[in-house]
């Protein structure tokens, strides 16, 4: 498995804009072959740097994938106009990847 990670400094009072244009957008990623899952997650307020702490996950069945990815149509048409909302940061967004080392996971009922 294969995890990336985009961090992103939300200003303040700008938060419902953020999680509308990720929840509105066009993504096609459960189209996209080694695709395994997506979370946007919202962290904490941090009021005297001005912003909240958001992440987007997503898991990919190995970097061969998620490389593949960003040289598709697919993403380029899920990025476009992407700079349109550069008002709602305090900067661009930061990029991790990371390698499984491990998995552990519940087992289902």
């Amino acid at each position: 498995m294969f995890l990336t990670m985009n961090r992103f400094k939300v200003r303040l009072g700008q938060e419902d804009a953020f999680e509308t244009v990720w929840k509105t957008r066009d993504s096609q990623l459960k189209a996209v072959p080694g695709f395994v899952a997506f979370h946007l997650m919202k962290g904490d307020e941090n009021p005297d740097a001005g912003y909240r702490l958001y992440a987007s996950h997503t898991l990919w069945a190995s970097r061969d994938a998620f490389e593949a990815w960003t040289k598709s149509e697919a993403f380029r048409q899920t990025h476009r106009g992407a700079g349109a909302h550069a008002d709602i940061y305090l900067g661009p967004p930061e990029l991790e990847v990371f390698d499984s080392v491990q998995h552990l996971a519940a087992e289902d009922a």
